[in-house]
């Protein structure tokens, strides 16, 4: 691990920030195992970022345990662990495609990929779903990530969006924080969870008119602009954090 002694304030910060996100990953029943996998950038960087060292679980992540890599999959940091290569394409794509998103999330939830399978994805049914709708982007399955031919395909498909579907994947989610990436995940596993609640009840739908559904896009695009009302997790991160700190503390270590 890197000596602490070697980190500036400010990366000292976001490896905290991160440990936290998997920690809390893991506390809302996101995680698979050592499947899956957080980043973000380091501070001052365009070429490096932090990432879970395979073989650590998420309930264990402590900011010290984290592994910084550059573009290139080479492993800046001392550590004893490798790094999940397809974990490395995934983040690196969108690190190197987005410069304004400093956290992304990727996770294989039984909700997530059970919509992320279907062929018309996540559908205008509720609210919740409508929130997600309109900042969100679909990417076609190409096998198990381990060419880095398709960083260039998923960057382009995410675009400029925060939610990315990994068709029969999983779901990817970004921010400029972790703790807007982290909100963007919850919003997005809420409403395919509601998805899935609905299509297995049998009823009918109750149909949502498509120039309502355009107009809720643009309400929500507005309200989730740094210049609307609710920027995501300005409000939420801190009130996870102290959620974290008494349910499972140690992740600043």
């Amino acid at each position: 691990m890197t000596p602490p002694a070697t980190l500036s304030a400010e990366e000292q910060s976001m490896r905290v920030n991160l440990a936290a996100a998997f920690r809390l990953v893991d506390l809302y029943g996101w995680s698979d195992l050592l499947a899956t996998h957080l980043s973000a950038r380091v501070p001052g960087t365009h070429d490096q970022f932090l990432i879970n060292p395979f073989g650590v679980m998420f309930d264990e992540m402590t900011a010290s345990a984290l592994v910084k890599v550059d573009m290139d999959g080479n492993i800046r940091s001392d550590t004893n662990y490798p790094i999940n290569p397809a974990g490395f394409t995934v983040h690196s794509a969108v690190h190197m495609m987005r410069d304004d998103v400093d956290c992304v999330i990727h996770t294989h939830t039984a909700a997530g990929l059970g919509v992320a399978t279907q062929k018309h994805g996540l559908l205008p049914l509720t609210q919740q779903a409508l929130a997600v709708m309109a900042h969100s982007g679909y990417h076609d399955y190409q096998g198990i990530a381990f060419d880095l031919a398709e960083r260039q395909s998923m960057g382009r498909d995410l675009a400029d969006n925060n939610v990315l579907f990994l068709r029969n994947h999983g779901l990817v989610s970004v921010g400029k924080t972790v703790g807007e990436a982290f909100m963007w995940m919850y919003r997005a596993e809420r409403a395919c969870k509601f998805q899935l609640a609905f299509q297995q009840s049998g009823a009918e739908a109750t149909a949502i008119p498509p120039a309502l559904i355009e107009s809720t896009f643009e309400r929500n695009r507005r309200a989730n602009s740094p210049q609307g009302y609710r920027p995501i997790g300005v409000n939420e991160w801190p009130a996870l954090v102290r959620k974290l700190d008494r349910e499972n503390p140690g992740y600043d270590q």
